[in-house]
């Protein structure tokens, strides 16, 4: 397991403006300093945008301030987390929209969040990994800002519910509260059916996935989620992009986000993400 003696907290804290409203920004660095105060060698050039769980609805930036502090400091690169737009009051698609002004902005406070702008990658665990699987889409069918690769942890990527995995823990009675939450997640971000249907609120079920960037797919058995992907990380190789996927050890539990955030906090799983901002660093 990864040293959770590690200083809690980011090493700093500002806002934007997103898409409709203001936005909390944290920052993690984890990048080296060279001795005169600037980025030194290794991943400095690389920043990762890491959106936290929550369903859509919650704001789990807290829940998730372990897991990002062992991110950046085992990954050595800085890492940005920022809020975005919560459900239902600000329902589909605002949080895509906050999340693609917050790639954007990146670029221009490069200086302040201590990159050079040169290699950029976005991740999230469960609800953030919809947005950053959907922010590849965006970025790609915007044309910009590019994206270096796509860390996905443990994502919500199937609005119909219908993969096997989440299925079979509708009918399980330790796992039918993890279901139903997804479930009422949906309903609250999707308020109107058709949106559904949308690859930027269901990426599994988007019908063009060619020319996205480099994508890590992490899943662990036992969890609802994990079918769809292992469905996504299938669809994005036939689609001809490069993916790596990674079957983490199934946990004690997995009950909700902090399990979610724990675990993507454990060496298997940072270990993965090193290796892969490394190779496309």
């Amino acid at each position: 397991m990864t040293d959770q003696t590690a200083h809690p907290g980011p090493d700093d804290q500002f806002e934007w403006t997103g898409h409709s409203g203001p936005l909390h920004v944290r920052l993690y660095r984890g990048a080296p300093v060279a001795s005169g105060g600037s980025a030194g060698a290794g991943l400095a050039d690389a920043l990762v945008v890491f959106f936290a769980p929550g369903g859509f609805v919650v704001d789990e930036l807290d829940e998730a301030d372990h897991c990002l502090r062992v991110l950046a400091e085992t990954c050595e690169v800085n890492v940005l987390a920022p809020s975005y737009a919560l459900a239902p009051e600000r329902p589909f698609p605002a949080a895509v929209e906050d999340a693609h002004s917050v790639l954007m902005q990146a670029h221009k406070h490069r200086q302040k969040l201590g990159w050079h702008g040169k290699r950029l990658f976005v991740g999230g665990v469960e609800a953030g990994g919809n947005l950053a699987a959907v922010s590849a889409l965006v970025c790609r069918d915007r044309q910009g800002p590019t994206l270096s690769g796509q860390i996905l942890v443990m994502p919500m990527l199937d609005t119909s519910l219908r993969c096997p995995s989440m299925r079979c823990a509708a009918d399980d009675p330790d796992k039918r509260e993890v279901v139903q939450a997804v479930e009422l997640a949906y309903r609250r971000y999707l308020p109107h059916p058709a949106d559904r249907l949308h690859p930027y609120a269901s990426p599994l079920n988007a019908r063009r996935l060619s020319g996205l960037p480099p994508a890590l797919i992490m899943h662990t058995q036992g969890d609802p989620l994990s079918d769809e992907a292992v469905a996504y990380a299938e669809k994005l190789r036939q689609a001809g992009n490069e993916v790596h996927e990674a079957a983490l050890p199934p946990p004690p539990e997995l009950h909700d986000n902090k399990d979610r955030c724990e675990l993507t906090a454990e060496d298997p799983c940072v270990l993965a993400m090193k290796r892969f901002i490394t190779r496309h660093a």
